[in-house]
Formats: C-alpha cells, sequence, structure tokens
C-alpha cells in the first residue's frame, strides 16, 4: 500500500515534456509509481482540475540566520520552495571564531538588510567551524530541504583576521590555508563556494565585503579545491568590471577546477545593453572549455519602497528626516498633516549617485503598486505619466500613495532589470541555454525587496497571464525552476517526477494561483521587520512525502532536511 496517491491530476513533470493526465503515488518519501490504476494509499489528494508539479528548487537565498529559528523558512515555502540554497554572495555564518560573531552579523546586515538585531537576538552560536555549523543545522527541525555553500567573506576574515576583513591582499600561506577551509566546509557538505566582488555589497561599517579585490591567485586556489569533489559551483556576485578580466577569470576557475561557474546577469539602468555583452562572454568561455552559467531573474529587480521600508523618495528631505524617529503610528500622524505635506514637498532630494537619484527622484521609473500587484507595467502607468494625467506633481502623487491603506501604501521601482519599461530581453534570458532561473534573494533585503515569489510569478505571469509580449509554456516554465535549478547544484534527486525521485511536489490550482501584495510584518527575533508576500493556489506543498501545507496552511509537519553534498540520481533513472 502507498503512503499517498495524488489523483487525477495534471502532471508537469519537470523535464519540459507535455503535461499529462495521471496518477502519482508516493511511498517512503519518494515517488513509487506515475499513471492509472496505482493501487491504494493510506492518504488520497484529488487533484482534478489541478497541476501537478516538482517542488520548486531555489538556488540563491539568504536564510543562513533565519534557518536556526524559522523551520518554514517563510516566504519562500509560502510559493512552493520545497529546497533552498543558501550562502550566496559571499555572506554567511561560517566559519566563525566567537570574537567574530558581531561583525558577520554586521556584514550579513550591510549586504542583505537583515536586521542585525534579529540576527543577534536568533541566532545561538552552536558552531565555530563550517563543519560544526552543518551539524547545528542538522538538528534543526526542518519543513523543506536546505543546502548551503562556504561564504568567502566568513572564510577570509576567520584565516586573516583583520587583514582579511579590510581586502588586504591574500599571501600563499592566507591562500593554502583558506583552501583547507572550503575543502574541510565541502567534506562536510557544502554544495559550493560563493564570493561578492561588487562595490555594493558592503558591512554595516561601510567595508566592502571581504574577497571583493581578491586577485587571481586567491581566487583559483579557492577554485581548484572544488574539482577535489564530485560537484561544487563557485557562485559570484560581480560588478563585471572590467568585463573582460572578469568573465577570463570566471573562465580559467571554471577550466582548471572542472566545475560550474555562476555569476548573476541583470539588466542595468546604466547600461541596458550589458546582458546581450554578458551572454556572449559566456558563449565564448563555454565554447572554449568553460562551465559558466548566468543566474537571471523572472522580473524587474525592483524595490518596494514605502513608509515603514528602507527606502522612499522622501527619506532625505529634511522635514522627514525631522521625524523619522518617530514610532510608526505618530510619524504617521504627522505626514497626514496639510502643513508637514507641504513642508516636505517644498524640499529636493540630494544624490551625487545616479543610482540613488533614480530612488529619490526617478519617477519616470516608479509605479502604483496596487493590491493586485503589476511587475510589468508599462511606462504610461508610471507616476511621473499619472501625474502628469493628473494635473499633480510625481512628488504629491508619491506622498499620497505612501500614505494610503494607513501609511502601508508601496511605490514598485524596477531599478534593474527594467530598462526598456518591458521584460522582453528576460524572455530572451529564458531562452539561453545557459541560463538559470534565480535571485529571488529569499530572507534578504528585509526593507526593501520582497522577491521570493519569483516562484509562483513564473506561473502566473509568464505561463499564465502575460498581455505585453510572448509567454512560455507551463510545462517550461516548471522546468526552469525544478529540474534545471536542481541539477545546476549536483542535487540529481529532485526537480522531477519520475519513480524513485524524492517526492517534493506541489499542487496548484493553476488557474486562480495569485500573488498578493506584500506586507510588512514584525515577527523577527527583537521584533525585526521584514516583508512578506503570501500566495493563493497552493493546494498542497510536499516535502519527501509528507505534506506541509494545506491550502496556504501549515500542517505541523516537519520533514525537511538538511541537503549534504551532491545528491546522485535514483539508480533506475541513472541507467536510462
Amino acid at each position: 500500500m502507498h503512503d499517498l496517491i495524488i489523483k487525477n491530476g495534471t502532471v508537469v513533470d519537470g523535464s519540459g515534456a507535455p503535461a499529462r493526465k495521471a496518477d502519482v503515488a508516493i511511498k517512503d518519501g519518494r515517488i513509487a509509481a506515475i499513471g492509472d490504476s496505482l493501487g491504494e494509499a493510506k492518504k488520497e489528494i484529488d487533484a482534478a482540475g489541478l497541476v501537478v508539479a516538482p517542488g520548486w528548487v531555489d538556488i540563491h537565498t539568504h536564510y543562513d540566520g533565519q534557518v536556526t529559528w524559522d523551520p518554514y523558512l517563510t516566504p519562500s515555502s509560502w510559493h512552493g520552495a520545497t529546497t533552498v540554497v543558501m550562502g550566496n554572495c559571499g555572506v554567511g555564518f561560517a566559519p566563525a571564531p566567537p570574537d567574530r560573531h558581531e561583525w558577520l552579523i554586521g556584514l550579513m546586515e550591510g549586504v542583505e538588510d537583515i536586521p542585525g538585531t534579529a540576527l543577534s537576538e536568533g541566532i545561538q552560536w552552536e558552531w565555530e567551524s563550517f563543519g560544526e555549523y552543518m551539524d547545528a543545522l542538522d538538528r534543526k527541525p526542518l519543513a523543506i530541504d536546505v543546502a548551503t555553500q562556504v561564504p568567502h567573506g566568513a572564510v577570509r576574515a576567520y584565516v586573516m583576521g583583520d587583514r582579511g576583513a579590510k581586502n588586504e591582499k591574500a599571501t600563499p600561506d592566507d591562500i593554502e590555508k583558506m583552501a583547507q577551509v572550503v575543502r574541510d566546509g565541502m567534506a562536510a557538505g557544502a554544495l559550493g563556494f560563493s564570493t561578492s566582488r561588487t562595490v555594493l555589497h558592503k558591512a554595516i561599517d561601510g567595508e566592502v565585503v571581504p574577497g571583493t579585490t581578491a586577485d587571481n591567485d586567491e581566487m583559483l586556489g579557492i577554485a581548484k579545491v572544488l574539482g577535489e569533489f564530485p560537484h561544487g559551483v563557485f557562485e559570484m556576485a560581480s560588478d563585471l568590471n572590467p568585463e573582460e578580466k572578469e568573465f577570463d577569470i570566471m573562465a580559467q576557475m571554471s577550466r582548471e577546477s572542472g566545475m560550474p561557474v555562476s555569476f548573476a546577469c541583470l539588466q542595468s539602468p546604466l547600461d541596458p545593453d550589458n546582458w546581450k555583452r554578458y551572454l556572449k562572454a559566456m558563449d565564448d568561455a563555454n565554447a572554449n572549455g568553460a562551465q559558466v552559467t548566468a543566474q537571471i531573474a523572472c522580473r524587474g529587480n525592483g524595490l518596494l519602497l514605502s513608509l515603514d521600508g528602507t527606502a522612499h523618495p522622501f527619506i532625505s528631505h529634511p522635514s522627514y528626516v525631522a521625524i523619522t524617529d518617530l514610532p510608526f503610528d505618530a510619524r504617521l500622524a504627522e505626514l497626514k498633516k496639510p502643513e508637514v505635506r507641504a513642508k516636505i514637498l517644498s524640499e529636493q532630494p540630494d544624490a551625487d549617485d545616479p543610482l540613488v537619484a533614480i530612488v529619490l527622484s526617478g519617477y519616470d521609473r516608479m509605479f502604483p503598486l496596487g493590491d493586485t500587484p503589476n511587475y510589468e507595467p508599462a511606462p504610461e502607468d508610471s507616476l511621473a505619466a499619472l501625474a502628469a494625467r493628473d494635473g499633480v506633481t510625481p512628488q504629491e502623487l508619491a506622498y499620497d500613495i505612501l500614505l494610503e491603506d494607513e501609511g502601508r501604501g508601496f511605490i514598485y521601482l524596477p531599478l534593474l532589470n527594467y530598462t526598456n519599461f518591458n521584460l522582453d530581453h528576460v524572455r530572451e534570458m529564458m531562452d539561453h541555454p545557459h541560463t538559470r532561473l534565480s535571485l529571488s534573494d529569499g530572507g534578504a533585503h528585509c526593507g526593501i525587496i520582497c522577491d521570493a515569489s519569483y516562484t509562483t510569478y513564473i506561473l502566473t505571469h509568464w505561463a499564465r497571464d502575460r498581455q505585453r509580449g510572448d509567454k512560455i509554456s507551463i510545462e517550461r516554465a516548471v522546468q526552469m525552476q525544478t529540474r534545471e535549478t536542481a541539477e545546476a547544484y549536483g542535487l540529481h534527486d529532485r526537480g522531477l517526477l519520475a519513480p524513485g525521485m524524492k517526492a517534493d511536489i506541489n499542487v496548484i490550482d493553476f488557474e486562480n494561483l495569485k500573488i498578493k501584495k506584500p506586507r510588512m510584518v514584525y515577527d523577527l527575533p527583537a521584533n525585526g521587520r521584514r516583508l512578506v508576500q503570501e500566495a493563493e493556489g497552493y493546494v498542497a506543498t510536499i516535502v519527501n512525502g509528507e505534506v506541509i501545507y494545506e491550502n496556504g496552511t501549515p500542517t505541523g509537519a516537519l520533514p525537511g532536511k538538511l541537503i549534504r553534498g551532491a545528491q546522485p540520481a535514483p539508480k533506475a533513472l541513472a541507467a536510462e
């Protein structure tokens, strides 16, 4: 007898093959059979009219701290994620000598906008080495599966102390010691190594992430360690500046290690064709023996501007600065006063940085988010266009939107990946053989970004609702965030509905699937804030054969596990 049968559903299996009507039987945490008349089970789910797909595998998250107190890793699990990979962008919490705890928290807070007070209260430091960190995670109750990578920032500071934290040049002895720390982390089960090479990533003290300026000897010395293991990804967050040098080192690291190197590919508002050059450089590298992949986002990399968040257009206006430390309700009461409104609107922001200027006054690129979020708005939907239509200034309109819903209104600013006011370039990137859907940043940027809904968005927007360009098939939408993302990190036991594979499954009301409006909550330790966004339409989410959510409500089951190392395909599947 099977443990569970999902009956009468439309199976979209993750391979890209056409959807088909079939039942799915589960036993002992694995898929036992797919087809008709599969026998009896202890429990059945009637999936008539519903889509049955593998669980989503999200390869770019930052739950490194949250995983120690939140078994559900929300909001990602609300959106069907059954496996998450964290430890990205060179930041994380291991290795961690006792005198570096607060420094590591400051690094994560500065780079990923996760409240340091929440991390300080929430993390119980049960480890020093990376292996001990893995052991601590292994003891945690989890609803979904979790994998991690060794972060460069923590490794550099662990080996080099203040010299490493301040990005001083590593000596050959330093590099050898860092390589050994990474080797130990990989042996403990890390899926790879991550680094940051962007000046946008800074600790709370203003220092760029350790490793940002690492030279070729350091990068190659660490990359070669990955080649000692069956699989290991070298993940980079890079400005790609200068491009030729960065792609040369990525290609060299991949060729010398025999392992894949992954980088983030996003369109810049200051350089709209940059992504085309990046993809060509990647193709050139791969044509010469490298394995370089581009992590792409399926919508604009968007900021959510709000009064309760990290930023909004008036945050530097002197009259707003004067009340910014008031409790939210008191600040809102002040902002509602006509004289305060008039004073703030009479002032002008001061920003030398062009990207900061967009946040403070780029009204032609700002859009009201509304109760039903639209992540592909047209130019005529911008605050500048709407204000001109209504005979008001963009500043007046922005002010009023922020005050909506008792001060909980949102302005959407797609800062990256939306230079041409559409997602046509994303559609082109999706079709490229060496790109992988990624960059949800689940768990990070708590006050200004909430992109963990990417996994739902690719279904609602790209496979169902898109009006301003070509869609993709539901089969492709599922494949991109299951089989492809799983295989990118050597997880060959999931991301596909087939006998012997892990029973990680989403049962989805595709026609009624919906992404809800984001909201700010204060549910982190120490009452820390974070943006969350829920979904409707996930009828059931199943991990290791157990239902963890029914219609968005947790069941209490915690079958998730820590992933240690690459996972082989089932023998029957591997033999095909």
